[in-house]
């Protein structure tokens, strides 16, 4: 067909129609096939110095030289982690909007939220999950207990008395001890926090007497001693502390609450562009600068396909869902 016009057409007009057939050509190709050709946002859903806020910094340094683009991260904290994730969602799905995604955002406090601005399977896309992690179970140092059992002897012999802190209501910490209490029997009362490292500091102090928390939050203070750490909340131990059990070795069996953050996009992305990410986060996962900064946080770098990352948030948002109902949570 265009050779036949050509034939008809003079030299002059051979050329403009050329010209237009190749800008065409060219508008039509998909916009992934030059990504990234310029500065790329990372959302942060949680405040500046947050353990996913950390992560992301991490992650972004060492992803800048593999995506080949400036990486910014930008911090849209508040609503329950729901602020930052309703920005993406509303994102163009072009690829220059990522976001941290957090378990707790994914997988915990969609069901202690009543009206969610959002759909997470259908307003996002995983990208790939970066990091994986456990909690760390301590108590204040004044506070009388050196091991789980005596932790669990303590609460059952004063029910009532002792008090547990966590970052934020709907945060791992704090499902994750509702998890602890409904699988030992014991009562603890719950105080949320703005932030791990305001309850952390009480925690030093005695103002509160137990935590759950991340070991990227509070391992410094477990082992400068500032607190007293008692088990760590995953399946193995911690490289950071090779001497604490985990709970499930301590005594309460089938216990473990892990967590995970990954990258996710607004929905409708290309998959070009989810391919080139996905490619670019697994190589930067694995750059031995990343893996030696998590392992300082007591974190293990994951990876693996936008498919597994979906999983995770299946699977975990089936478990904490039942938690969550059986404890009766609620942020609203």
């Amino acid at each position: 067909m265009h050779s036949h016009l050509f034939a008809q057409s003079s030299p002059g007009t051979a050329g403009a129609l050329l010209m237009a057939v190749l800008i065409g050509a060219r508008a039509a190709a998909p916009a992934s096939a030059e990504y990234p050709e310029r500065l790329i946002r990372l959302i942060v859903p949680q405040a500046p110095g947050s353990a996913t806020d950390v992560l992301a910094r991490i992650l972004a340094a060492q992803l800048e030289a593999k995506i080949g683009q400036s990486i910014v991260v930008e911090n849209r904290p508040g609503g329950a982690l729901t602020t930052g994730l309703s920005f993406t969602a509303k994102s163009e799905p072009d690829g220059y909007t990522i976001a941290m995604g957090p378990i707790g955002a994914l997988a915990i406090t969609r069901h202690m939220v009543k009206k969610l601005p959002y759909d997470i399977e259908r307003d996002f896309q995983p990208i790939a999950l970066a990091t994986r992690g456990q909690m760390l179970l301590a108590v204040t140092p004044t506070l009388p207990v050196r091991s789980v059992q005596e932790l669990i002897a303590y609460a059952k012999a004063k029910p009532g008395t002792l008090v547990y802190a966590s970052s934020s209501a709907g945060s791992p910490g704090h499902v994750g001890a509702e998890l602890f209490k409904s699988m030992t029997g014991i009562d603890m009362a719950h105080v949320p926090y703005r932030g791990g490292s305001t309850a952390i500091t009480d925690l030093m102090s005695g103002q509160v007497h137990v935590m759950l928390e991340s070991l990227s939050s509070i391992a410094p203070f477990a082992q400068s001693g500032d607190v007293r750490p008692l088990a760590v909340s995953g399946r193995h131990r911690s490289a950071a502390f090779p001497d604490l059990p985990t709970i499930d070795e301590a005594g309460v069996p089938g216990f473990e609450v892990t967590t995970w953050n990954g990258v996710i996009a607004p929905a409708g992305i290309a998959r070009p562009i989810i391919d080139k990410l996905n490619a670019a986060i697994n190589r930067a996962v694995r750059t031995p600068a990343f893996e030696e900064r998590l392992a300082a946080l007591g974190q293990e770098a994951a990876g693996g396909t936008p498919e597994d990352f979906a999983e995770a948030i299946r699977r975990d948002s089936a478990k904490w869902l039942g938690v969550i109902r059986r404890s009766g949570l609620t942020l609203d």
